[in-house]
């Protein structure tokens, strides 16, 4: 069983993040690994200029600053063409849901907002994974 997301949707969003206008523009400074879960598959995704160069399963020495993490389900919300309330934007989904964590070093998170909030939406642009 792949683990979800799964490998072709990650390397989709990499591209996705890699070709976007609006990250080559605000990414400059956005530097750094942060961590992706889903469920229980954990991914870290190393970031220079706000381009993702990497994209790892995290081993003992893979430093995460930060990192999101959430049921698959609450995943599957975000992804939707056509989420349901509070699930549209991952800010409204640290505010108000839960099992939707903000890990780690909340500062670093909030010192690349702008970028990383980028980031987020074109995760939901790149829609749901078929895994």
């Amino acid at each position: 069983m792949v683990d979800y997301p799964g490998a072709a949707w990650l390397a989709r969003y990499r591209e996705r993040v890699n070709g976007d206008p609006e990250l080559k523009v605000i990414g400059d400074w956005f530097t750094t690994t942060f961590a992706l879960t889903f469920g229980d598959a954990r991914y870290a995704l190393r970031v220079e200029k706000g381009r993702i160069v990497d994209i790892v399963t995290p081993k003992l020495d893979t430093r995460t600053p930060f990192g999101f993490r959430a049921p698959v389900a609450v995943w599957r919300k975000f992804l939707q063409p056509d989420p349901p309330p509070l699930f549209h934007d991952f800010f409204a989904m640290l505010m108000r849901v839960p099992e939707f964590v903000l890990e780690g070093d909340s500062l670093v998170a909030m010192q690349n907002a702008r970028a990383l909030h980028r980031m987020m939406n074109i995760m939901r642009e790149t829609g749901a994974p078929n895994a």
